[in-house]
């Protein structure tokens, strides 16, 4: 029996603004819309984001009569990507102006995106 990741969410990607959220994750970390779902009455949109050398999918869920930014609590939980470039990624998102935590000792910084979830950044091994 052989289990792929699929994709994951657990209700924790919930974005007060869709198009913001599509455009920093594109240019962030390049993920793009893969599919969506989106019922005929418009009340949400969940939106399956595609990398482009993984099977894994991050899930952006966005609901219309939603109004207010989402209480994170104390946003203990987040997505990591590995990246083949460590310093180019590092100075792109230093321009972004979204890196919110750095560990130099241990190779490691995050970023935030529109709505506040953090995305680990780590070295490719």
């Amino acid at each position: 029996m052989k289990f792929v990741f699929a994709h994951n969410n657990i209700n924790v990607f919930n974005v007060f603004d869709i198009e913001k959220s599509l455009a920093f994750y594109k240019e962030a970390v390049g993920l793009t819309e893969g599919r969506h779902i989106e019922p005929e009455d418009g009340s949400f949109k969940i939106i399956y984001l595609d990398g482009p050398d993984s099977p894994h999918q991050l899930e952006l869920t966005w609901l219309r009569d939603r109004k207010e930014p989402y209480n994170l609590g104390d946003n203990e939980f987040h997505i990591a990507f590995y990246v083949d470039d460590f310093e180019a990624a590092h100075k792109k998102h230093e321009e972004m102006g979204c890196i919110v935590y750095e560990n130099p000792a241990m190779g490691i910084y995050f970023i935030a995106d529109p709505d506040g979830y953090w995305v680990e950044i780590l070295p490719a091994k």
